[in-house]
């Protein structure tokens, strides 16, 4: 940069640069990239293979089908002779459909462990029963498994199916917690599975978690079948979805087929005891 001035003719005088300061000069500007800087990419994680998928915004264990031993099934299924259910988030309103679709006569008993608090069990049974043709009842401790009869249980309760005096009839107890739940679905169905076997018919309805995916496990390892309501018709897609990624479900379906499924089967079971018959 340099100073001028102009005289009264209009001629610009230059003053003489002093020989202590040098003339200012300015660094030419850098040339501009010619392609935009690409960051170095951060390394991609490595993926277990062939991870069993969880169902979307769900956390669990992953389980599949192969960590239990599933025995084959050779010819028709045994008759069903119970139906156990769990449920959770959005389960109230799918087992009053489900339940509603069951004729008085159903030929089984159904054992229904639904996430709820104690103080209100008794009242969701009595409101269900209000709804269905079958004798709906909150679980207690001895009750005999009858046909046509549902049984809730109990809230901050383990429901449990055992055999006394020959007779399979309900087991209450306070344990401790399983999958953060009292009732726990996994008890019920491990509890099924040890007396029912392969006669017994899981279902495992709309809720959160994963409680219920061991206990189906226990169930196929005994013989015994699982269906599952899938993901489009339930509210949460995370008890059942767990069941079904992990290939422990033989069907998944919408819940308004559920019931008429479960009534199927039920009653082809009858019908071949029928025929057994002397």
């Amino acid at each position: 940069l340099s100073r001028t001035r102009t005289n009264t003719a209009g001629a610009q005088l230059r003053p003489p640069a002093s020989p202590s300061t040098p003339p200012l000069s300015l660094p030419l500007p850098l040339p501009l990239p010619t392609a935009a800087i690409t960051p170095t990419p951060a390394p991609v994680p490595r993926l277990a293979v062939m991870a069993p998928a969880r169902p979307r915004g769900q956390t669990g264990p992953l389980v599949t089908a192969g960590q239990f031993k599933i025995p084959r099934q050779i010819g028709p299924r045994p008759p069903v002779e119970v139906v156990a259910i769990g449920a959770s988030t959005g389960g109230p309103n799918a087992l009053a459909i489900l339940l509603g679709q069951m004729p008085s006569d159903l030929a089984v008993p159904v054992v229904v462990v639904q996430h709820m608090l104690a103080t209100f069990t008794r009242h969701f049974a009595e409101r269900l029963a209000s709804q269905s043709s079958l004798r709906i009842v909150e679980a207690s401790a001895g009750d005999v498994l009858l046909p046509g009869h549902v049984y809730i249980a109990r809230g901050d309760h383990h429901l449990l199916v055992e055999r006394k005096q020959g007779k399979p009839t309900v087991v209450t107890n306070q344990d401790k917690l399983e999958n953060f739940c009292r009732p726990a679905v996994d008890v019920l169905f491990r509890s099924v599975a040890a007396t029912y076997g392969e006669r017994a018919l899981a279902v495992v309805l709309t809720g959160m978690g994963h409680d219920g995916l061991l206990g189906c496990g226990a169930i196929r390892e005994a013989g015994g079948d699982v269906v599952v309501q899938d993901e489009a018709s339930s509210v949460v897609w995370g008890m059942p979805g767990f069941v079904a990624r992990a290939g422990l479900a033989s069907q998944v379906m919408p819940l308004d087929q559920i019931g008429p499924e479960v009534r199927r089967r039920v009653l082809i079971g009858s019908a071949r005891l029928a025929g057994a018959g002397p």
